[in-house]
């Protein structure tokens, strides 16, 4: 890209706090930090203060969208879609952070970026082996696992949790919290299974695919298996995240990812499928 690329966040949290800072300090000359929103302005000024720069606050997402012509979500997976719709429909290109929210409404969401002719980036995330399974899924793939697991704790406050009435600090050993599809898992841990809505996107020529969660009580990483079996290749991956330090919900790699994403964008070269 020639032209500055002018960057609005949407989410002022740990990861987009983390984006913000590295746009700061790493893409100049390619890229600006030009607006940022979330629904919590208090967060926006605070994100902002970081800068020395209040100008960076756009009071709603409409404003945002006008100042920029990139747009990183980054606020929650129940926001997602319909921040991501608003930007598509007016020819904004976006990066996703919460692929869960965008997992039910995704071909509409497609449709929409091919008439209005711009990109949706989705990162890898907290997970390895996108790249394989993009170039298995050209051929055929019979099936896909995921097992993610994480301390008892990071799971606290999720919708399945709560209608379950599943008590965290009771549990002593290894335990299969639930075993679905993508979309019944994302419904169910809306904050922690982003990895299963990016891994069922990638995959989605998939006959099969299959989430499972586990809570592991003495473990400090978000560990994700993924096994996958095709015409091509059968492959196995395992990541063993190091957690955010603002956001124990929040897998370090997911932010680096990100950020990957964002230089290959405006790098020349492109490495990798």
């Amino acid at each position: 890209m020639s032209k500055l690329l002018k960057i609005g966040i949407v989410g002022c949290g740990a990861i987009g706090t983390s984006l913000a800072k590295t746009i700061v300090s790493d893409f100049s000359g390619k890229a600006e930090l030009t607006a940022i929103y979330d629904i919590d302005i208090e967060k926006a000024y605070k994100l902002a203060n970081l800068f020395e720069n209040n100008k960076l606050v756009a009071l709603s997402l409409n404003k945002l969208i006008d100042m920029v012509n990139f747009i990183i979500e980054a606020s929650k997976a129940e926001s997602s879609f319909e921040i991501a719709k608003q930007a598509v429909m007016s020819s904004r290109e976006i990066m996703i952070m919460s692929v869960g929210g965008i997992i039910k409404n995704f071909e509409e969401l497609s449709i929409l970026a091919r008439e209005k002719d711009v990109k949706i980036y989705i990162p890898s995330g907290a997970i390895c082996g996108i790249d394989g399974l993009k170039a298995a899924a050209v051929g055929k793939i019979n099936r896909i696992v995921l097992t993610t697991r994480k301390s008892p704790q990071a799971y606290k406050g999720s919708v399945y949790i709560l209608e379950k009435k599943i008590n965290l600090d009771e549990i002593r050993k290894e335990t299969t919290l639930f075993e679905g599809s993508p979309l019944d898992a994302v419904k169910a841990f809306p904050q922690n299974i982003n990895v299963a809505a990016t891994l069922s996107l990638a995959g989605c020529a998939a006959k099969e695919i299959i989430i499972r969660i586990v809570a592991q009580p003495g473990i400090a990483q978000n560990m994700h298996e993924i096994e996958i079996d095709s015409d091509s290749a059968k492959l196995l991956t395992r990541t063993e995240n190091v957690i955010h330090p603002d956001n124990p919900k929040t897998s370090y790699l997911a932010v680096l990812s990100a950020i990957a994403t964002l230089r290959q964008l405006l790098e020349p070269m492109k490495i990798g499928t």
